[in-house]
């Protein structure tokens, strides 16, 4: 049933199941069993920390995850619930059609049912502890020394935009727009670490080339978005925005500004810890 996809979508490659607990149901002909195994492991602990983040996106009612895309230069990732306890993940060449392999993915998680889940271990509500007192944190704002003007300009122009954190090499926040607070900023840099980590141990998945590079991991909730972009040198921003924000304004300004951000961050001004 998972070569449906690789047979009917044009530029696809692979297509593995997976439960919540990040053992491997099934893959794809052409995948190594260590690999399936990798793969497995990462998309299950990358999904394990996406909803821990569903705060920074909003703060509605249903939080709801959709559907995990990570972007490198030479492919696809795409991940999606496959029933209780189970995800679906295939990858993809960079030109394939996206709404093509989205709806393949979502057909066979259909025609799959409940025949090849398995329920979590671990509770949806658990996965995402500490969410629920997030709000609180973010009443009190960041200081003068840890806003950043660029990332505040676009959080304001743009309806929507929620948050922005751009966080360091070292995983560490440099910074943040001005409706975050530092516990926050910490705490999402600290998921989005995670998340950046697993999204570059999925290369391989996506395909082999000597220079591939990781670009952005997207997370689409049903009341958001969460963007993960590179932004140079070692560094990357992490944003947020509802779920009718122009996704396509913000991650053009978003992409904009990141020149700046790596100026700054090069030359280790601007952004004060405490």
């Amino acid at each position: 049933m998972l070569e449906d996809i690789v047979q009917n979508v044009p530029l696809a490659r692979h297509a593995v199941l997976l439960s919540a607990d990040g053992l491997p149901r099934g893959a794809t002909e052409g995948l190594a069993q260590k690999e399936v195994r990798t793969i497995s492991a990462a998309m299950a602990g990358m999904q394990s920390l996406s909803r821990a983040t569903a705060h920074f996106a909003g703060t509605a009612e249903d939080r709801q995850w959709n559907q995990t895309i990570i972007e490198f230069s030479h492919g696809w990732i795409f991940l999606i619930g496959a029933g209780q306890g189970a995800y679906l993940a295939a990858a993809a060449a960079p030109d394939v059609d996206m709404q093509q392999i989205s709806f393949r993915m979502h057909r066979l998680v259909a025609r799959l049912g409940n025949n090849l889940t398995s329920p979590p271990r671990v509770n949806a509500q658990e996965a995402a502890g500490g969410s629920e007192a997030a709000p609180a944190r973010r009443e009190a704002a960041a200081g003068p020394g840890f806003v950043i003007a660029d990332l505040d300009q676009v959080i304001t122009e743009v309806e929507g935009a929620r948050h922005a954190v751009l966080l360091g090499a070292d995983g560490l926040p440099r910074g943040a727009t001005s409706g975050m607070s530092r516990d926050l900023a910490d705490t999402i840099s600290a998921a989005m670490t995670g998340i950046h980590a697993y999204s570059r141990v999925t290369s391989q998945f996506a395909g082999v080339e000597e220079d591939a590079e990781w670009r952005q991991t997207v997370i689409e909730f049903q009341h958001g978005w969460i963007f993960l972009i590179a932004a140079g040198a070692g560094a990357f921003l992490a944003a947020a925005a509802e779920h009718d924000c122009d996704i396509e304004e913000f991650t053009t300004r978003l992409h904009d500004a990141v020149p700046k951000l790596t100026a700054t961050t090069a030359r280790g001004e601007g952004f004060d810890r405490v």
